[in-house]
């Protein structure tokens, strides 16, 4: 589905679908899709995706319970979504579905190992169902491994696990994120003039996330043939810090007044990347884009340091994982969207569309949505910049 880089996405669309999965529990790199449906238009997928109206049910220990134990491992914390968004409403999704079931979480904190000894002890507790956001997505295979030796299921979360035997996939439309940070690159690049007359900078994601692969291929979708890239970095563990000393190394060798944009996978390595432009001394820094929509990314939008991010509805995100978690859980069949091939098959998948957001869109999508309020974007250091753009 094609969409313009900067048109907000329909709250109520996903609304319909979002309530549609909680009515079901009630009542009882890596080969992606590239142009995902929203949820809400299940039936309309991609060629690369076949719908599931009826996806054979969780063969697992827990066909016959009501309530018992999630465990929801995410990946890290230097992104702020982690412990801000995605795992107090994971919880808070679960808790509303099934009161007595319980959810055990941790954190790896960037070390696949850790992330291993995590899994070994939520399955050694008797887990019924493991949520799984995975810091190396190689290293994950043996978690699930393990965890299909428990006869536990497990559902990939945000990032897709290949080759192993998981049982539902819950993430973003990855490729069309790339493709609409690029095109959103590109477009500010060309309001400018010739977007070939100077280079830019791609500084990606971390080599063992799976999700970066795709942004990066999805990127490289619109702007290869269209920019000169003179510089790109995959950043080890998303680090800004990394971010920061890729930028500089790219300054050095192309020059700082020959770079017209950078395109940055999130936010956290777009900070870096700013910091490093300002060091070198940049007089009004060029498009810089980014992906989370954390609040510092917002306030350097509404500031014009930063072009654009994407803002990914991690609420939605969230509330299908833990739908789905609590349905399998509960014997029932989760409801989903399309099928993404993993290495192993088709499995079960869950795809939210994001929206890409630039100063101008930020008052009707983030705002309007409730991400942040205006009180929590327009600080002192911003209230200048949020006057002149309406927010008050």
């Amino acid at each position: 589905m094609k969409r313009s880089v900067t048109q907000p996405f329909g709250a109520a669309l996903l609304f319909s679908a979002l309530t549609l999965l909680g009515a079901a529990c009630s009542s009882g790199s890596t080969p992606a899709v590239s142009e995902a449906a929203p949820i809400s238009e299940a039936a309309t997928v991609s060629s690369e995706a076949s719908p599931v109206t009826e996806p054979a049910a969780v063969d697992s220990v827990a066909a016959t319970k009501q309530n018992g134990t999630i465990a929801l491992l995410l990946p890290e914390s230097k992104t702020t979504r982690y412990e801000a968004f995605d795992r107090p409403l994971f919880e808070k999704k679960v808790a509303e579905l099934c009161a007595d079931c319980k959810v055990v979480y941790s954190n790896a904190d960037q070390d696949a190992a850790k992330q291993q000894a995590q899994a070994e002890a939520a399955l050694v507790q008797g887990i019924d169902v493991l949520v799984l956001d995975a810091v190396d997505a190689n290293a994950a295979v043996a978690i699930v491994g393990a965890a299909k030796k428990k006869n536990v299921p497990v559902i990939a979360y945000d990032r897709l696990i290949s080759g192993a035997p998981i049982d539902f996939y819950v993430s973003f439309d990855n490729f069309a994120i790339g493709k609409q940070q690029g095109a959103s690159l590109l477009e500010a690049i060309s309001a400018g003039g010739d977007p070939k007359r100077g280079q830019i900078v791609m500084i990606n994601g971390s080599p063992t996330d799976p999700s970066a692969g795709d942004y990066k291929k999805g990127a490289h979708a619109s702007l290869d043939g269209n920019v000169t890239i003179g510089q790109e970095f995959d950043t080890p563990d998303w680090s800004p810090d990394k971010a920061q000393q890729e930028m500089e190394q790219a300054i050095t060798a192309l020059g700082k007044d020959n770079i017209i944009g950078v395109y940055a996978a999130n936010d956290g390595t777009a900070g870096g990347a700013i910091a490093a432009m300002k060091r070198a001394g940049y007089a009004k820094l060029p498009p810089i884009t980014g992906q989370d929509a954390e609040l510092a990314a917002v306030q350097r939008i509404i500031a014009g340091d930063q072009y654009m991010t994407v803002y990914l509805r991690i609420k939605d995100e969230a509330n299908a994982a833990a739908t789905a978690a609590v349905e399998i859980l509960q014997g029932k069949t989760p409801t989903s969207q399309t099928t993404v091939d993993n290495g192993t098959g088709p499995i079960p998948s869950v795809l939210v569309e994001a929206v890409a957001v630039t100063k101008a869109t930020v008052k009707d999508t983030i705002v309007a949505d409730g991400f942040y309020t205006v009180a929590q974007i327009c600080t002192a250091d911003f209230a200048a910049a949020c006057a002149e753009l309406g927010l008050k």
